[in-house]
């Protein structure tokens, strides 16, 4: 599903204009993206939680030039559903 699909969705369900449901759908996904470029984790109860984790320094090889390169200390946002959520999907 496409996030205009989701807009439509939500439009149609709801009986808000698409152009007021998107401008929603797009500041939601631009607090989120806020949020987690400054450490900060959105819990949504009964939905999930936009956390970041931190992957820690590791050793890599280039196997083509046959070098070892580090990889330093990064952080990636990452999605983790809540229970129900889980429960449902299954």
């Amino acid at each position: 599903m496409t996030k205009a699909e989701i807009v439509s969705e939500i439009a149609k369900s709801t009986g808000i204009d698409k152009a007021t449901v998107l401008t929603t759908v797009e500041k939601f996904m631009e607090t989120v993206k806020d949020s987690l470029a400054n450490d900060e984790n959105v819990y949504l109860r009964g939905f999930g939680s936009f956390i970041v984790k931190t992957r820690s320094q590791k050793t890599a090889r280039n196997i083509s030039k046959n070098t070892t390169i580090i990889i330093p200390e990064h952080k990636i946002p990452a999605f983790k559903p809540a229970k129900v959520f889980m429960d449902q999907v299954k």
